[in-house]
Formats: C-alpha cells, sequence, structure tokens
C-alpha cells in the first residue's frame, strides 16, 4: 500500500468518526467544561444554600460529628452514613454521605464549629450531580456508560488521526498560522488545523482516561498487566466477639502516626464486620485535592493493615491515580484548569469547522445533471 492511499484511509476514518461521534462529543465536551471548576462552583452553591459558616477558635472532633448525623439517620438496611469530608477550608462544613437501596446518596452538612446539621441533599438532583451524570452516562445508566466509553475511544483515535493528516508536518510554523483575511474556506480550514494541534495530547488523555473508567473492570486490569504490577489485596479487619469498633478518635491518631505530616480528608466506614476503616489522606507534596494517600485500620484493634504512601504507591497504582489529574487538569493549578475549559470546547469548534470542510467539498462537486449536461456536450 502506497503512502497515498494510506493518507486517505487516514483522512475517511478521520471524517466519519468525527461525523458518527461530533455530537456526542460536543456534550461530554461542554459538560466537561462546566466539571472543571466543579468543586469551586459546587462550594459556592452549599454557602448560599444553606448559610455561609462563621470560622470559630476550635472545630468539633469527626467523632462528634459522626455521632451527630448518626443520631439523625440511624443506619436501616443498605442506609448507612459510608462517608465523611472533612472541612477543606475554615469556613467548609462537614460533609456526610449516606448510601441507600435505590442508589441515590444523600449529603448531610454539618456545622464545623456548632455540630448543627444545616441541611441536607440528594447529590444527583443538584446541578452539579446531574452535569456529571451527562458527562459520564448521557443520564442513561449503564448504557449511557457503555456509549460515552466508546465514543471517548473514538475521540482517541480521531486525535491520531488528526495528527497525522495536520498539514504543519512539513511547514510548521505555518501549521500554526490562521490567515483571518483569506477566503471563509481557508479560514475554516486554519481554524480547524490550529485548534486540533493545540489540543491534540489533552483530548486524547481526557478520552483515554475516560474511556479507561467508564471500562474500568476491564482496562484495570491492563494497567497493572503492562505495568508489571500486583493489585494490592484488600485489607480485611477480625471481628471480635462482643468487642465493638475502636473509638474514631483514636483511630485517627493511630493514622497520623502512620503517615506522619499528612492531612485527613475523607473517612470511608466499613459497612461488613470484616471491612477495614479507610483514612484518606493527602501529604503535602501531592496535587490531588483530596489525597490519594490511605491508611487501612482494622476497626476493632486499631491495627494498621496497609499504609499507601502516594508518593510510593505502584507503578500501576501512579498510573490509575495520575487519571482524575489528567482528566480534570489539575495537574498544574489554576492555568491548566483554565486551559482544560477551552479543550472541552473544542469538540464543538472541531466538528462545526470538520462539518464545513465536508461541506465545502460537497459544493464544489458537480451534480449529476451537470455531468449529463458535460456528456452530451462532448457528444
Amino acid at each position: 500500500m502506497n503512502r497515498k492511499k494510506l493518507r486517505s484511509i487516514v483522512f475517511y476514518l478521520h471524517r466519519y468518526i468525527g461525523f458518527f461521534v461530533g455530537l456526542l462529543l460536543i456534550v461530554v465536551g461542554l459538560t466537561g467544561s462546566l466539571l472543571v471548576f466543579e468543586q469551586d462552583f459546587d462550594h459556592f452553591m452549599i454557602s448560599q444554600q444553606y448559610g455561609h459558616i462563621t470560622p470559630q477558635q476550635m472545630q468539633l472532633s469527626p467523632e462528634s460529628v459522626v455521632n451527630t448525623i448518626e443520631a439523625k439517620y440511624p443506619a436501616r438496611g443498605d442506609f448507612h452514613l459510608f462517608r465523611i469530608y472533612l472541612p477543606d477550608t475554615p469556613s467548609s462544613p462537614y460533609v456526610g454521605q449516606l448510601s441507600s437501596t435505590d442508589v441515590e446518596r444523600t449529603e448531610v452538612f454539618v456545622n464545623p464549629y456548632t455540630g448543627k446539621i444545616i441541611g441536607e441533599r440528594i447529590t444527583d438532583k443538584t446541578l452539579i450531580g446531574m452535569l456529571l451524570k451527562l458527562h459520564v452516562s448521557l443520564m442513561a445508566g449503564q448504557t449511557g456508560t457503555v456509549i460515552v466509553g466508546i465514543a471517548a475511544f473514538l475521540m482517541c483515535i480521531l486525535t491520531i488521526t488528526g495528527l497525522v493528516l495536520w498539514p504543519g508536518w512539513r511547514r510548521l510554523i505555518a501549521g500554526f498560522k490562521i490567515k483571518l483575511d483569506a477566503h471563509p474556506k481557508r479560514v475554516n480550514f486554519d481554524i480547524h488545523k490550529v485548534a486540533g494541534i493545540i489540543t491534540v495530547v489533552f483530548l486524547f488523555f481526557t478520552g483515554f482516561t475516560g474511556f479507561c473508567w467508564n471500562f474500568n473492570d476491564l482496562t484495570e486490569p491492563i494497567i497493572y498487566a503492562v505495568t508489571f504490577t500486583s493489585k494490592l489485596s484488600e485489607p480485611v479487619s477480625k471481628p471480635i466477639p462482643s468487642k465493638s469498633t475502636l473509638g474514631l478518635t483514636e483511630q485517627l491518631k493511630i493514622a497520623d502516626a502512620a503517615l506522619p505530616g499528612a492531612v485527613t480528608k475523607s473517612i470511608y466506614f466499613p459497612s461488613k464486620p470484616e471491612d477495614a476503616l479507610q483514612i484518606r489522606m493527602k501529604l503535602p507534596q501531592e496535587n490531588e485535592e483530596y489525597g490519594n494517600s490511605n491508611v487501612y485500620l482494622d476497626q476493632y484493634s486499631g491495627e494498621v493493615l496497609r499504609v499507601d504512601n502516594a508518593l510510593k504507591m505502584p507503578l500501576g497504582d501512579r498510573v490509575l491515580n495520575s487519571f482524575t489529574p489528567l482528566h480534570y487538569g489539575t495537574f498544574g493549578g489554576l492555568p491548566t484548569r483554565i486551559l482544560y475549559v477551552f479543550v472541552g470546547l473544542t469538540p464543538l469548534v472541531l466538528f462545526v469547522t470538520g462539518f464545513l470542510m465536508w461541506w465545502y467539498r460537497y459544493r464544489a462537486k458537480p451534480s449529476i445533471s451537470d455531468r449529463l449536461i458535460e456528456l452530451s456536450q462532448k457528444l
């Protein structure tokens, strides 16, 4: 197969994949742009809806807040407190998350100084919750998750084929120029090629990480295999007859000693007698907002079962931990987050300019009647 024919195949592959998933990628991209500042927007909405928290001298302990939540929302069936987020700023509340049999999560907000429950909400019914469901699954459950995952994979192919077709490889500087004074057809083409090349790496990684998340059961074992990493086994508590679980305050002291210098960000509570207590922490050198370090403790004895230092994790786990900053653009702080807002808009720009490129080609082709007239004139 000669080079020209191969390029032609790549061209048609790029065109028809773009037309096939273009509208879907626009929806995913636009919602992704809105979700880049998800946490900041959500914190603002919480303060507006439930009132601003005035910082005071001392915050209540997590154990005290847990007791308050469990007293108001006693466990029944699958409905129980499974996680609590500690305040990340002096004016932030404790956020307790409760699960239920209908898969909806209820969030409970507690003033960290007074212990008063200031509000509650169902996560999926918030604006952020709906945007997230639209972004991940088009609000279509598992079927939508599969569709978006496939679209994310096809976007990776689009970035690769676009990179192959990019006309700037021979004249690099010209490849980054947009001639605004040229014919609209040329301007449209220039916008397509420049927008594509500037965002190609970011689009590839957002597509790749999205695909891996939506097909986690398939991709996670592959990642561990190609990185020659063994997946760590789940820590297990040893239930002691007639003995209650160790107090949370004592457990947190043990966790602090197990991972010095780390700050506790959230706590995952065991749902079964044999489950471990998971305390998620953040080391000063970590960029992830909620940290990727964890301490697992036996819920009865307080024995340290496993310590995950995010800076010393096996390669496979570090690759998986890199997905969140790569997908949301948090790896470079505010500048990359702002950049990712525009990255999310790129599928719209590329689809519109790509469609116009096709339209210009379509209009340039003679119609069947024109061809017949031309043929009759020759005869």
